[in-house]
């Protein structure tokens, strides 16, 4: 094999390389081949043939010809083909500086899409030139006659202008308020921060404004009812309102009467709430005698209205006064209890009893046993009734 490449011609090898070396030549040597393109400019100040044509500022070719054409000016342009135009690619003459030469440029850069094809023309509305300081002087000039004394600023009755009165008012109303305006400013921009810090919660708050105006809007009919049904009763009230303003009239007087009673019987009234309040307390302390009351009266009336004889008109009973007056003087404890004993629960009633009159005979005092001499200190007797009954003592 190395024999083989060893009998190789020289003058073959360098046929080889240099074959190569073309190709290489051809591939990267940039083309040479252009695209053309016409654009039409409205003036062309400092544009000449041979000025550069860039793409994002990089030159990628020359302008040809520059050709004035009625009331516009026919520049033809060409670039190297390697470099994409986008189909709706403009031309705008740029200002590198006031005093110079100037190119142009087309924009925008070619991403992907169609391309510009060779020989395109690109009108009026696709092109832009730079404004010329004779506009801008011209500009600043017709500001100046709008707003002067024969403008905007014509002197009235009173030899002044509404714009100088407009200036002589704000220098006024500003005079001294550097301060204030200034604060002003900052808390302007503290309120929007806020706003911006914030926006979530304000956003969420315009949804449930939203929200409750969506449910409004679906119960329409029940919230015209509503407003139906108060727009009548704002008429009712309106149509009464001679009997409202009599009733009021009727009710301040009632009050003033009321102050002047409770005023003059102002003791009376502490006495008989003081006595209620005594009444109360006793009843819910005695709650449960009142119960068991409550409880046997029923059967005690029904025997009372069965002793009763209504032929003879007489209670039908055995008359134990006598018997019973001997026992209520030497024990009244003792016969009250008999009789509470009988009920259901009488041993807690006659506790109560026992408590209030003890065991002690009727009016009389008991000797001290073992002792003659000294009579024994009865109780006394509890005639409130538990506490039922206000007793001046």
């Amino acid at each position: 094999m190395m024999k083989a490449l060893g009998k190789i011609n020289p003058m073959l090898a360098i046929l080889v390389a240099l074959a190569l070396l073309l190709a290489l030549l051809v591939t990267f040597w940039p083309g040479s081949e252009k695209k053309y393109v016409t654009a039409d400019f409205p003036r062309t100040v400092s544009l000449y043939e041979g000025s550069d044509v860039k793409i994002l500022g990089v030159a990628v070719g020359k302008v040809e010809s520059v050709v004035p054409s009625g009331t516009k000016v026919k520049v033809k342009l060409s670039y190297d083909a390697q470099y994409k135009v986008p189909a709706n690619a403009k031309a705008a003459v740029i200002s590198p500086s006031i005093v110079g030469d100037r190119f142009v440029q087309l924009t925008p850069a070619y991403t992907k899409g169609d391309e510009l094809p060779d020989n395109a023309r690109l009108g009026v509305d696709r092109t832009a030139t730079p404004l010329e300081l004779d506009e801008i002087f011209g500009s600043l000039n017709d500001l100046n006659i709008a707003l002067g004394p024969d403008g905007a600023n014509k002197a009235d009755a009173g030899g002044v202008g509404p714009l100088t009165r407009l200036l002589d008012s704000t220098a006024r109303n500003f005079g001294g308020q550097g301060v204030q305006f200034n604060k002003t400013l900052k808390n302007l921009g503290a309120f929007t921060k806020t706003l911006a810090d914030n926006k979530d919660e304000f956003f969420g708050t315009l949804a449930q404004v939203e929200e409750f105006t969506r449910t409004l809007s679906k119960n329409d009919g029940t919230v015209r009812k509503f407003n139906d049904s108060l727009a009548g009763g704002a008429d009712l009230l309106a149509g009464e309102r001679e009997e409202l303003a009599a009733v009021l009239k009727n009710l301040s007087v009632a009050m003033v009467q009321v102050r002047s009673f409770v005023k003059e019987n102002r003791s009376t009234l502490t006495t008989n709430i003081s006595g209620l309040n005594q009444i109360s307390k006793t009843l819910v302390k005695r709650r449960a005698a009142l119960d068991e009351t409550l409880k046997v009266a029923p059967a005690a009336l029904n025997n009372l209205f069965l002793a009763g004889n209504v032929r003879s008109g007489t209670l039908d009973t055995r008359d134990n006064a006598g018997q019973l007056f001997t026992q209520l003087e030497q024990s009244p404890a003792a016969v009250l209890c008999s009789f509470i004993k009988q009920a259901p629960g009488g041993n807690q009633g006659c506790d109560v009893i026992k408590g209030a009159l003890g065991d002690n005979p009727l009016g009389r005092a008991q000797p001290f046993a073992g002792d003659t001499s000294k009579p024994r200190v009865t109780e006394p007797i509890d005639r409130s009734l538990g506490g039922l009954l206000e007793v001046t003592r």
